[in-house]
């Protein structure tokens, strides 16, 4: 036995050291390869070998570049690449390709070949993108079948001057696995991040504005949404068909719709958020055995608009402050939000006798008043009348008038977020180019 185990070890260790020598074999024979204004970067990329460098210096270089091969292309002093408005600016076939440093424009505009500024065909598997500015491209990036592709700190911007519904999206994932979207500023196209059965995935650290959906979202599962801003857009993040996500510590503000959209998901963690400034802050359907945790939702028309079956949610520890309309709740029966903790509603007008920091009486967010105002909006008109407020009165001293309601037993009596007043008079502007 300790022969066989010396043995096995031996092996590995000669294993390990084939593999550093194969590596530094092909470090040794990688070679860069320089073009310079007036140069082909095509002709470049042909006469490369695999994992050789293609560096690219500053100027303004015009084609459709192909890359076959395992290379890196970078850009020095950032120069310009332009597709003439034609075809995809740069199509990425091979696997393990870099590109970095570089200006990417100039994509043609055929939603039907899907144009984009940069075009990661299936199999093009660990492809990386950094650094780059892709602007005035249909698709800044299409990634379709193509697993652990890296995109990170690129500004990515569309073609401004067409409709909404002529644009492409800021990067499109599409069947893809471990992808890893990071530190991103992403606007002025249809959506900035469409995900479709992506699985797997990081999202983190990107600005999304200025577009349709700051991510429209589908079909993905055990995907990580972390330290997002979402704003000037008419909606934020939607998250819609999934599963098994987790959605922290993203900032969604200033939205004309919605700030986070939870539809037709289960199983997933949505904790430490900002909504807050849009005409509906979190908009819930069809959302089961989802944990909403530790979420700032603050001065929004609609905190919460709640329907179509959801329920078995676990809601508690959040702040709901100075939103017009906590909760519009449409249901059969009342749903209990709030648990150890307790949320915060900075409209509660019950007591603390006890001095334990939760409310002696239960918060319920809506009325027959309310539900008779969103059947009939002009009703608005008379909220401060006397007749209104007695019709409040009688529906309180008698339940066979009460309507269902989100029911928060023990609500806290003080927010956990003591800066909340920053996020305050964070609206969508009028003169924004939402798309």
């Amino acid at each position: 036995m300790l022969v066989a185990g010396w043995m096995s070890g031996a092996r590995r260790r000669v294993g390990g050291a084939a593999v550093l020598l194969l590596v530094a074999c092909v470090s040794a024979t990688a070679a860069t390869i320089p073009v310079a204004p007036g140069g082909s970067i095509q002709a470049a990329l042909d006469a490369a070998a695999p994992g050789d460098v293609v560096e690219v210096a500053r100027g303004h270089y015009r084609g459709n570049l192909r890359i076959d091969k395992p290379v890196t292309l970078r850009g020095v002093g950032r120069p310009t690449l332009s597709g003439g408005l034609s075809g995809d600016t740069i199509r990425v076939v091979a696997t393990d390709v870099t590109i970095e440093g570089f200006i990417v424009r100039d994509s043609g505009d055929s939603l039907l070949a899907q144009n984009a500024g940069i075009y990661v065909q299936p199999g093009a598997d660990r492809t990386v993108v950094r650094h780059c500015d892709l602007v005035y491209n249909l698709f800044g990036l299409w990634i379709e079948k193509a697993n652990d592709v890296v995109v990170a700190d690129n500004l990515i911007t569309g073609k401004r001057d067409y409709a909404s519904s002529q644009r492409g999206n800021g990067i499109q994932l599409y069947n893809t696995r471990r992808a890893r979207i990071e530190r991103n500023n992403i606007g002025f196209v249809r959506d900035a991040i469409y995900v479709d059965v992506s699985h797997d995935a990081v999202f983190r650290g990107n600005r999304l504005h200025h577009s349709r959906y700051g991510t429209h979202y589908m079909n993905s599962y055990r995907n990580l949404w972390e330290d997002n801003e979402a704003y000037y857009n008419r909606g934020g993040l939607a998250l819609m068909e999934v599963r098994y996500q987790t959605v922290r510590n993203n900032r969604a503000w200033g939205n004309s719709d919605h700030g986070i959209m939870l539809r037709t998901i289960q199983d997933a963690v949505v904790e430490n958020n900002v909504v807050a400034g849009n005409a509906r802050g979190f908009f819930i359907y069809d959302a089961e055995y989802n944990t909403l945790r530790g979420n700032l939702v603050v001065d929004n028309g609609v905190g919460v608009h709640l329907w179509a079956g959801s329920k078995n949610n676990v809601v508690d520890d959040n702040d709901f402050i100075a939103n017009r309309e906590q909760v519009r709740y449409v249901g059969a029966r009342d749903m209990p939000w709030g648990g150890e903790a307790g949320n915060h509603w900075s409209n509660y007008v019950g007591w603390d006798r006890n001095g334990d920091g939760a409310g002696d009486v239960p918060y319920e967010a809506n009325d027959m008043v309310d539900r008779l105002s969103w059947r009939h909006p002009m009703m608005k008109l008379l909220l401060a009348s006397p007749a209104v407020q007695a019709l409040r009165l009688v529906g309180q001293q008698f339940p066979l008038l009460r309507a269902p309601s989100v029911v928060d037993p023990a609500p806290r009596m003080q927010p956990a977020h003591p800066g909340w007043q920053a996020w305050l008079g964070k609206q969508f502007p009028v003169k924004a180019e939402a798309q």
